[in-house]
């Protein structure tokens, strides 16, 4: 074989195995890179946003109120884990919920738990179960390890087969590079812009998460439907990339009863 053909079919070696499954969904996925890499460069990436974006303090109504919600799914992500004999899944993870004073409506969760809430959310959220659904739905992102699978794909399409043995070598240059340009680290919202099967998947795994915690997944419909009718205008990050409107809602409503098996009211 000419080296091309080895590195092509090394790739393709590399790349079945590894695929793994999303939680919840059972969704067979490409995740190159070492889960724990990621959580290292989410965690320096997280301080540094931090310093220049400092959170509000612990006293705050609003932060109690985020870190409460967040610690119930926190807590409800562990059982579902724990039940599914899975723990490994987390390995890593050290939870953090902060709050940012920002006009933008937007919230986001890096891998290892690190979760960020701007102030121009609440205004929209209303309530405690609409802020756990976006809570639920970013978290739900680091859990099915999306940025992962992005990151993953970028690096093939950018570089091709021989990039990927160059990206499994640790918080490599070419991997940090590229996890600052998939999640935005500089800009003033360090969000990864997910694709629309990645936005659709996250919303049933929030409806779950979030049922588990205590907060009524119904709630989602009706959030929703607020935020779409707030339009594209108004630092909108959430809307820029999540499905439309009218799919999103029927894809909530045809989950729901799903969602609502795992419902523990408070």
């Amino acid at each position: 074989m000419t080296n091309k053909i080895l590195s092509i079919f090394a790739a393709l070696v590399l790349i079945t195995n590894s695929c793994t499954k999303v939680p919840v969904t059972g969704r067979r996925q490409l995740s190159t890179y070492p889960e724990t890499d990621m959580i290292k460069l989410s965690s320096v990436e997280y301080v540094k946003f931090l310093a220049a974006n400092p959170p509000l303090p612990a006293t705050d109504e609003r932060v109690k109120m985020v870190r409460t919600i967040g610690d119930s799914i926190r807590m409800a992500v562990e059982q579902y884990f724990k039940e599914k004999k899975k723990t490994s899944w987390l390995a890593g993870y050290k939870w953090e919920f902060n709050v940012v004073d920002s006009k933008t409506v937007n919230a986001w969760c890096m891998p290892g738990g690190k979760v960020v809430v701007y102030t121009g959310l609440l205004p929209v959220t209303l309530n405690k179960n609409a802020l756990a659904v976006v809570m639920g739905h970013e978290i739900a992102h680091a859990i099915a390890r999306h940025g992962n699978e992005r990151m993953s794909q970028a690096m093939i399409a950018q570089m091709g087969a021989k990039a990927l043995s160059v990206g499994l070598s640790g918080t490599s240059s070419a991997t940090q590079n590229l996890f600052l340009q998939s999640y935005g680290i500089g800009s003033n919202l360090g969000l990864l812009k997910y694709s629309r099967k990645h936005e659709s998947e996250a919303d049933k795994i929030g409806l779950v998460f979030m049922a588990m915690a205590g907060y009524n997944p119904q709630e989602a419909i009706a959030f929703w439907q607020r935020m779409s009718k707030l339009g594209g205008g108004g630092g909108l990050e959430m809307l820029s990339t999540h499905p439309s409107d009218e799919t999103r809602v029927k894809d909530l409503q045809k989950f729901m009863p799903t969602a609502l098996k795992y419902y523990k009211k408070k």
